[in-house]
């Protein structure tokens, strides 16, 4: 038996036929017949997404910064870390990064470093997020802070110990994919003297910036 590197790599399939079902707000749906070669053409219905961006914010005293936000699709208040779509075509994914962390928590960092990346559902979606470590966090000036509306308005935000916040996810607590990716992510990092982090720059090839 061969053994093949613990790596992801692309390797896409023929497109023989594509269709748009459903054309949405943030993503749309389409249906596309693959050529999977000695496995025949199979149709598969799948969401096209501009992909997203999450952020653990750490303090200096070891605490993740958690906002609690209202998810229809689920009927539940889940409590999350500052995260949000790529959906402004050309912004960096870091630059959305930042964005996003003084929109909902009202807060800038001065170090940032890439804590890890995955696909979302890759079974039915190719939504792909990157979730970055933040740190030397300082707030946001009143006068310069975004101004909230409709799901964000009413957004309570909870410094966290970090080892709670562990216990938590592995209590089933806490059910949002980022939250519990980064959370279990940074501790794991933390006790490796964070020599797993890449740089926040780093190129994101297998999901590239919508156009």
């Amino acid at each position: 038996m061969t053994e093949l590197p613990l790596v992801d790599v692309p390797s896409p399939r023929p497109v023989v036929e594509s269709e748009l079902i459903h054309q949405g707000m943030v993503w749309d749906v389409r249906a596309e017949t693959v050529d999977l070669g000695a496995g025949g053409l199979v149709r598969r219905e799948m969401l096209r997404h501009p992909g997203a961006v999450a952020v653990l914010a750490l303090d200096e005293s070891d605490r993740v910064l958690m906002i609690r936000q209202y998810r229809h699709p689920v009927g539940m208040d889940l409590w999350e870390l500052p995260a949000g779509l790529l959906d402004i075509p050309g912004e960096d994914p870091l630059v959305g990064a930042k964005r996003e962390l003084a929109e909902e928590a009202d807060l800038k960092a001065e170090r940032w470093d890439l804590l890890t990346e995955w696909f979302n559902s890759p079974g039915g979606s190719d939504e792909g997020l990157r979730l970055y470590l933040a740190r030397d966090v300082q707030v946001v000036p009143t006068g310069e802070r975004h101004q909230r509306t409709a799901e964000e308005l009413d957004m309570p935000t909870r410094w966290v110990p970090l080892e709670e916040a562990r216990d938590a996810v592995l209590a089933g607590a806490i059910h949002n994919s980022a939250a519990v990716i980064g959370i279990l992510a940074a501790c794991v990092a933390r006790d490796l003297g964070w020599a797993t982090l890449r740089p926040a720059d780093s190129p994101w090839p297998i999901h590239p910036r919508p156009s």
